[in-house]
């Protein structure tokens, strides 16, 4: 079994609409372990006006969270990022150390809305590199300018971003016209990295294991291990 890395789940206990309490945050850990999951970046949310949550409240929170995680196993790896939605100062914002990247790489997770064109999405991600940082775009297959265009998606790529989408959307969770979507990507080599998005034990539950399997099947073992383990492995401190 692949020692799968979960790179966008919000796990972290009361910080956002994520895990609840401690004891949902632990069951969803267990969960996580059970389908194969050894490392987890967890990205709470970051979004002005919506989910503003103090750093002192979440790394407090995320402190409770690595010790649950030793519960559950030894080997099992919590590091700290954010899912940070889009804004004019975000370079700034991360520039200055206000809210975290990517398990102290320079990798940030950066969320976009539906309604944004392209044209935003690549000022972003240009004015994101200009200060250093390496852009990795959350669930890809949301956004219908990407989704109607991947050449788009390729302009990104080439352009040193990271692609994200979402387990679930490659399941099959979100309809079979983004699953359709998904599948393209894959074979088209255009997809870098795959989360889970967990928020919870019900709605949207961990499902890195399933969806491991799934791509392992479609695409072959190789391939999965780049999505799952060798690309995620990237995203270290500098």
């Amino acid at each position: 079994m692949l020692r799968l890395t979960d790179v966008h789940c919000h796990i972290i206990p009361g910080v956002d609409d994520g895990a609840k309490d401690l004891e949902t945050a632990r069951r969803m850990l267990r969960r996580e372990y059970r389908d194969g999951v050894r490392r987890i970046i967890v990205t709470p949310h970051y979004r002005k006006n919506m989910f503003e949550t103090s750093m002192e409240t979440i790394r407090k929170q995320f402190g409770r969270l690595q010790a649950a995680a030793k519960e559950v196993g030894e080997d099992l790896q919590i590091e700290l990022g954010c899912e940070y939605h889009t804004h004019g100062e975000m370079a700034k914002c991360l520039a200055a150390g206000e809210r975290p990247t990517m398990a102290g790489s320079s990798y940030v997770l950066v969320e976009f809305s539906s309604r944004h064109s392209f044209r935003v999405i690549w000022n972003q991600v240009c004015s994101l590199q200009l200060e250093g940082f390496w852009p990795i775009i959350a669930h890809i297959e949301r956004y219908p300018c990407l989704v109607e265009n991947q050449d788009y998606v390729r302009q990104l790529s080439d352009q040193g971003v990271m692609i994200q989408i979402n387990a679930g959307s490659i399941l099959g969770e979100e309809g079979f016209s983004v699953k359709w979507f998904c599948r393209k990507l894959m074979k088209e080599d255009l997809i870098d990295l795959i989360g889970s998005d967990a928020h919870d034990l019900k709605d949207r539950k961990p499902n890195l294991g399933a969806c491991a399997a799934y791509v392992e099947k479609k695409m072959g073992r190789k391939y999965a291990r780049k999505i799952f383990v060798t690309n995620p492995g990237r995203i270290r401190a500098d």
